[in-house]
């Protein structure tokens, strides 16, 4: 005959009630972090991480254009009056003046005046515009390179001549993904019937790496 529950160990209606869950231990609770961690960065950033991987590809092969090519044009004309104050260019007049006559776009960029000429450039990522401006008349002529979307997606690599919010983006890109190789190798040293292999491979990996770099700095 089966032993009945205590009554302290009865819950309402004589059913015997569950025990309390145990508390968990540090070490699990970290195990839990750590993959959540890993998880939710990697889904966050998994576009942002796939498009510095394949613009890390491009850009060590600078000669895959895709079909796109480089486009050269020249446009010219004449800035208003008042672009010069007091024999300096107000170069805030003539940005806003170049780019609503010629439609230029990103970051002006490297004013220089003399006597005799004035010089501005225009750059943004896989674009650049130079014009040269004569100080006497104000007739300008802009030189425009219009560079196709394979050179634009490397220099969004690098942050060339990009926007500060696209900096941020590089930079919240690599905090995602210190996170996510830290939080990897945690959950690695959990798994204990593949931590001891893994963690040799890994050493291995790090060996040939540290001396592919030597050897290239060579």
């Amino acid at each position: 005959m089966s032993l009945s529950a205590k009554p302290e160990e009865q819950g309402a209606g004589g059913r015997a009630a569950r025990p309390a869950p145990r508390p968990r231990t540090l070490k699990a609770r970290t195990n839990v972090w750590l993959r959540w961690a890993h998880t939710y960065t990697s889904m966050i950033s998994l576009l942002v991480v796939l498009f510095f991987s394949l613009t890390g590809i491009t850009l060590n092969h600078p000669d895959w254009v895709f079909g796109t090519k480089d486009v050269t044009r020249t446009v010219s004309g004449t800035l208003p009056g008042g672009w010069l104050r007091n024999g300096q260019p107000d170069w805030l007049t003539v940005a806003e003046e170049l780019r609503a006559q010629q439609g230029l776009r990103g970051r002006a960029s490297d004013p220089r005046a003399d006597d005799q000429q004035a010089d501005i450039s225009f750059l943004a990522p896989g674009y650049s515009a130079d014009t040269v401006i004569d100080v006497k008349t104000g007739t300008y002529e802009t030189t425009i390179l219009e560079q196709g979307a394979v050179a634009v997606m490397n220099d969004l690599h690098k942050g060339r001549d990009a926007s500060p919010a696209w900096k941020w983006v590089i930079d919240l890109s690599g905090v995602f993904l210190t996170v996510i190789s830290l939080t990897g190798l945690g959950i690695l040293l959990y798994l204990k019937k593949t931590r001891v292999q893994a963690l040799t491979v890994m050493g291995i990996g790090a060996v040939l790496t540290v001396l592919l770099a030597w050897q290239a700095s060579r």
